[in-house]
Formats: C-alpha cells, sequence, structure tokens
C-alpha cells in the first residue's frame, strides 16, 4: 500500500501529549512531532529510549579528569617543573602525591570544562544543529507556537482527518 504523509496541528501541548498516547495505543505510526519548546513526558509518550549521553559525559569528564592531571604534572613536576622549579607555598615540586590536594581544584576544573564542552559538540552535531544545518521543520509555526505530528497513513487516510478533526486539532 501507498504511505501518505498527514500533519495534524495543535495549540496546546496537554492536547498534543493526549493525542500521542491515543495514536499510539492504537499502534498508529507517528513519525516525527515538532514543538517550539520540551514537552515533559513527550518522549515517553513516543516510546522513544532514553539516551545515552550521561555515558558520553562521564567520558568525556574522564577525557578532561586526565588531562588536567597529565598537564599538572608536565608543569609542575617534570618537563617545565625541572627547569624552572616553582616553590608556591613551601610545597615541594619534585612529587605528584605531595601536592595533590593543591591539584584537585584544577584538575575538577579541567574535568568540568572538558564535559561541558564536548556534552556541547556533542549535542549540535547529533542533532544536526552545526552550522549551515537547514530546517527540517515542515511548518514555520511551529517555532513560534504551534505543536505539529506529522502521522505516516497507509492507504485511505479521511479516517485519519476525522479522527483528529474530531477529538484534537483543527
Amino acid at each position: 500500500m501507498n504511505k501518505k504523509v498527514l500533519y495534524a496541528i495543535f495549540d496546546d501541548e496537554e492536547i498534543l501529549l493526549e493525542s500521542v498516547k491515543v495514536l499510539r495505543s492504537k499502534e498508529i505510526e507517528i513519525e516525527e512531532v515538532y514543538s517550539p519548546f520540551p514537552v515533559h513526558g513527550l518522549d515517553v509518550a513516543l516510546g522513544f529510549k532514553e539516551t545515552r549521553m550521561a555515558i558520553t559525559a562521564f567520558i568525556y569528564g574522564c577525557i578532561g579528569l586526565s588531562f588536567g592531571g597529565l598537564l599538572i604534572y608536565y608543569i609542575m613536576i617534570s618537563g617545565v617543573g625541572k627547569s624552572w622549579p616553582m616553590n608556591i607555598g613551601g610545597k615541594p615540586n619534585f612529587t605528584f602525591y605531595q601536592n595533590f590536594p593543591a591539584f584537585v581544584p584544577i584538575m575538577f576544573e579541567c574535568t568540568v570544562l572538558f564535559a561541558g564542552h564536548l556534552m556541547s559538540l556533542t549535542y549540535f552535531f547529533r542533532n544536526k544543529l552545526y552550522p549551515g544545518a537547514t530546517t527540517t521543520s515542515p511548518d514555520p509555526r511551529t517555532t513560534d507556537d504551534k505543536f505539529l505530528m506529522e502521522i505516516i497513513v497507509e492507504g485511505d487516510d479521511n479516517k485519519m482527518r476525522k479522527l483528529l478533526k474530531r477529538n484534537w486539532c483543527f
């Protein structure tokens, strides 16, 4: 059978959420929902899996922690530290573990810096929001105040139109 794309426009996010739940319970395929702002519970109603962004945040934080530790070790202990020893507060500059309490804030900040920046870049590229990306929204009102549901209908779409008009959208 031929598939058609049907667009339903909503004024209220609660009506959108209710309609998504009802249509999913009737096993009607919802391709995409466009919204001007995040709708709480919409991801669950659409049946999306939980993201793995927390895992990437942890990995990016570990990279930042490692970079901070290596940078401190190179600057203070070996490399530059051997040529230009830095006596800060009378602390010895030849061992990492003796100065570790002083290095904790720097390593923490490197962890947060790497996790935050790399998570932002990952988010933008994962959602195709990089420079030069074009919009895929079928209706420009979805960036202002309307909610749009893209429904895949097989065969005759009159039943779906009647269902949507009768219950939720205009």
